[in-house]
């Protein structure tokens, strides 16, 4: 089980716009279902499914304010692409996998 350092979770950037909250809770209330999907698609290695995920990932990251997660999902959307090594593909996945287990909605404390 993967423990997660609570110095190193990731907000929202729009955390605090009382406007956009239940949005971006919702995001990232949806973030466990989207890992599965990623992993079943690795597992079958589907790196052309892999590749859509996570061109979605990047744009809903992007969309919610989690810039740090859209450049880590365009890392991998780009190396399913490029058909990079099932190696190459799976070590961004699991950076993908990481930052998606540290975002939180709401805002830091």
């Amino acid at each position: 089980m993967t423990t997660i350092d609570h110095q190193s979770l990731i907000y929202s950037d729009f955390g605090d716009d009382e406007d956009l909250a239940e949005l971006v809770e919702m995001f990232v209330d949806e973030i466990p279902d989207r890992v599965q999907t990623m992993l079943d698609a690795a597992d079958s290695s589907d790196w052309e499914q892999l590749g859509r995920i996570a061109h979605q990932m990047k744009g809903a990251a992007g969309s919610y304010g989690f810039s740090e997660v859209t450049n880590v999902a365009a890392v991998l959307e780009h190396a399913c692409r490029q058909n990079a090594s099932a190696e190459t593909i799976q070590r961004a996945l699991q950076d993908l996998v990481t930052m998606c287990l540290k975002m939180r909605a709401g805002t830091p404390g």
